[in-house]
């Protein structure tokens, strides 16, 4: 058996493990509220992740180049920064609700690149003379750095808005409803939120804490994934000055990754600056979601651009 059909196997194998991780996750939340049934899904993520460390080792010590030159190789890396990034945040927060929110999109994620992804684009190949720079692995690991960690941060987002129902949440309603302890704000206390078992004020008060910590994460982690963006645009630029002569081209991915950027810049000045929290923020972190897969896949499948894999035309 060849080596790129052992990774194909094996990143098979990690498919089927999101799979029953997400049903594990979902069966805790909704079903049987039981932790043992969490903690099962997690033990299935952390095994999905060294799966795909392992399957990205070997793609780099076969091939001799970091494993991030095709689409293939970049959703690998990208599912596998995406369950590091929520493993790390389930650890801070004990909750199984970031769990049976993340791993779908991990699942999404690893199934097209396994099941859609023509067989030819899932094999190594030699790097072309413009791929053979030190910056590549610089600036695509902080993309996918990047987009991991705000594809974590713009998912808090959507699921605030979710909970919240269309209802606004102030500012000062979230701050009244804080507690000393935020990392245990999101156990499963405060996600047991249950309107039938508890009376209507602590069902609300549990509910808003469970808002404010939601945001709260939501904030940290963009936080962290908008440098690594920032460090990815400017390597990008510093190698395409390298390769072929121009820092910026106003390729369709550089515009997009401009406009990316632009829209969570745009998100934490509105933190930082204007103390916006709540409900108006979450709008802006649930449009960086689209933004990122526009970014990311939207204009890659046009054919177009010197970042394009264009198998799509």
């Amino acid at each position: 058996m060849e080596w790129n059909d052992i990774q194909n196997y094996l990143s098979n194998i990690v498919f089927g493990v999101l799979l029953l991780t997400m049903i594990f996750y979902w069966m805790s939340l909704i079903l049987f509220k039981n932790p043992i049934l969490s903690e099962i899904g997690k033990i299935g993520s952390i095994i999905s992740n060294v799966l795909l460390f392992i399957i990205l080792s070997s793609r780099w010590i076969v091939a001799g180049y970091f494993p991030l030159s095709n689409l293939y190789e970049s959703l690998l890396f990208l599912t596998w920064t995406l369950l590091s990034t929520y493993l790390v945040v389930e650890h801070k927060t004990k909750s199984k609700l970031i769990g049976a929110t993340l791993i779908p999109v991990a699942l999404l994620i690893n199934g097209f690149a396994n099941l859609t992804l023509p067989p030819e684009m899932q094999k190594a190949s030699p790097l072309v003379p413009a791929l053979q720079s030190n910056w590549l692995m610089m600036h695509v690991s902080m993309m996918m750095l990047s987009y991991a960690t705000l594809i974590v941060g713009s998912l808090l987002s959507i699921l605030f808005l979710i909970i919240a129902k269309g209802k606004d949440v102030s500012y000062e309603s979230l701050n009244q409803n804080k507690i000393n302890n935020d990392d245990a704000l999101l156990n499963s206390t405060a996600v047991a939120y249950d309107e039938s078992n508890s009376s209507s004020q602590i069902a609300t008060d549990n509910k808003l804490k469970l808002l404010y910590s939601i945001d709260n994460w939501s904030y940290r982690v963009i936080g962290l994934g908008f440098p690594f963006l920032t460090i990815g645009i400017i390597a990008g630029g510093v190698w395409a000055n390298e390769a072929w002569g121009s820092y910026w081209s106003w390729d369709p991915k550089e515009t997009w990754a401009l406009i990316t950027w632009l829209v969570f810049a745009a998100y934490l000045h509105a933190r930082i600056t204007k103390n916006w929290q709540g409900k108006r923020t979450a709008l802006l972190g649930s449009l960086g979601f689209f933004v990122i897969w526009v970014c990311y896949l939207g204009v890659n499948f046009l054919g177009k651009g010197l970042h394009s894999y264009g198998w799509l035309s």
